[in-house]
């Protein structure tokens, strides 16, 4: 087990560009890829079986087998590059099930890229990045790799950030049914999803909204920073990152306070109305225009200890 980092939010958030980003251009070598929360069971039971929300994205309900033969039963809003992953209270195992507890995945779009962002993490201080690499069971017992990842520290409370990038093999093999390559090196957002979202009104995951302790905003900001998103520091001691077409926006709170807060999505086309679906306890907006607007209400919880 590594030591925690031991930064300060504000000095994490300000820093300066290092010697890895000026070398290739300070280009963003990370984008949003999806975000999880761990819901009530009220709500995570109404999401699973909203009539609504299969009409409204490419959502599936899917039991996947990680590295050590972990599974976990996640219910995913799909979108064209980026996607949603909720789960109700004990759906992940230990402490990851917690209700409020959340997570986020980033990753490259070329092959290659997750070396520089761990050559940019070190230069950012994080001298002992986590890197580790994922499987998945396609139900042969079989584990084949899905994606390489590292995390600044396996030290968290209720929030987890990690950079990641799709394994060539995972492409290969057929049960993926991810898309060819773009390009040489495409390791993207876009070849792993498939195109079911253009059948539905949602297209991408513009925004999102979580609530985390102060200790986990402190070990996510360097990896963002070392992606090549914008941080910004905000009054009360959140953070907004800004890259590749998505905002996201960390409120810093007390540990029995932290979970989902909100969603903001684009849609396929524009609508004229507006339309409001309540699911359990958490309120879906759509339109008018071109975005949609989840709302996940914050609940009472009993302290926890760290």
């Amino acid at each position: 087990m590594i030591m925690v980092i031991a930064l300060a939010l504000a000095g994490a958030v300000q820093g300066g560009v290092s010697s890895a980003q000026a070398e290739d251009g300070g280009r963003q070598l990370l984008f949003y890829n999806h975000a999880y929360g761990v819901l009530d069971r009220e709500t995570a039971d109404a999401i699973e079986h909203s009539a609504f929300l299969r009409d409204f994205a490419n959502f599936q309900v899917r039991t996947t087998t990680g590295a050590g033969g972990q599974t976990w039963t996640g219910r995913y809003l799909m979108g064209r590059e980026t996607y949603l992953e909720l789960f109700g209270i004990g759906d992940l195992p230990d402490k990851d099930g917690t209700l409020g507890a959340t997570g986020m995945g980033v990753s490259t779009e070329r092959d290659g890229d997750l070396a520089r962002v761990i050559t940019r993490l070190r230069e950012l201080g994080i001298s002992d990045p986590v890197e580790f690499q994922q499987t998945r069971d396609f139900g042969d017992g079989v584990p084949v790799p899905w994606f390489d990842a590292v995390f600044t520290t396996d030290q968290y409370d209720l929030f987890g950030t990690w950079g990641m990038e799709y394994r060539p093999e995972y492409f290969a093999d057929p049960r993926g049914n991810t898309e060819p390559a773009a390009h040489p090196g495409d390791v993207g957002r876009e070849r792993y999803l498939s195109d079911g979202y253009r059948d539905r009104l949602m297209r991408d995951v513009t925004g999102i909204r979580l609530a985390v302790t102060a200790r986990d905003l402190a070990s996510t900001v360097p990896l963002l920073k070392a992606g090549g998103f914008t941080v910004r520091s905000l009054p009360g001691g959140g953070a907004v990152a800004k890259g590749g077409g998505t905002t996201l926006r960390f409120d810093a709170v007390p540990l029995d306070q932290v979970g989902l807060r909100q969603v903001e999505m684009s849609l396929n086309r524009p609508v004229s109305y507006r339309h409001e679906e309540r699911i359990g306890h958490s309120a879906l907006v759509v339109g008018p225009g071109s975005r949609a607007v989840w709302t996940f209400k914050d609940q009472d919880r009993p302290s926890r200890s760290r």
